[in-house]
């Protein structure tokens, strides 16, 4: 919901940094290939008990992601290959953080799994609508908005992380809103792929 509706106040910066990546030179891949490299090892600061590092890099990761795809728009680049990069890497990071949270909260392990289904429930979702409709948007594929986005995932990862004594019941909340959304989108698969 934040990505769909707040991108117009940050769009103008992340255009200001895709411009500069690709004046030194870097391709929107090698920028999601950074991005990657700055995302996985959240998991390892969240185990070895660095939130604020974790949190750091995740959101860092979280801009160049947003910054790879404005820069092949603006080179008229975008590819199959980039988009597959872009959403299997966004994936790994996210698993990242919940395999690293479950190693620091051996305890909190059945919800994060709960999570994690969660997850692939909302992204085969996503995923097999953005193949089968023939609308389009900007991005190379339909983008269907949801209650959870990257944006409130973020957010979600970020609380999980900082405030570990709401582990718990922050993780069900996550839960909670990736079945909204899943459910969400659903929903407008149905009108839209009759």
């Amino acid at each position: 919901m934040l990505d769909t509706h707040g991108r117009k106040w940050v769009q103008p910066w992340i255009e200001r940094i895709a411009r500069w990546f690709l004046r030194w030179g870097l391709s929107a891949n090698q920028v999601t290939w950074l991005a990657f490299g700055i995302g996985l090892p959240v998991g390892w600061f969240i185990v070895w008990d660095h939130p604020v590092m974790a949190v750091f890099l995740l959101w860092i990761s979280g801009i160049l992601d947003a910054v790879d795809g404005t820069m092949a728009r603006q080179e008229q680049r975008t590819t199959p290959w980039g988009t597959l990069l872009d959403l299997t890497f966004d994936r790994l990071v996210e698993l990242s953080v919940i395999v690293g949270l479950a190693f620091r909260w051996p305890d909190a392990r059945l919800v994060l799994l709960l999570l994690t289904a969660s997850i692939v429930f909302s992204i085969t979702v996503f995923l097999t609508v953005g193949a089968l409709s023939e609308k389009k948007g900007i991005k190379s594929f339909y983008y269907q908005a949801g209650l959870a986005e990257r944006t409130e995932g973020f957010l979600l990862f970020s609380l999980m992380i900082l405030f570990p004594d709401w582990l718990p019941n922050t993780t069900a909340l996550f839960l909670a809103v990736e079945l909204f959304t899943a459910f969400q989108r659903m929903s407008e698969a149905r009108r839209l792929l009759k």
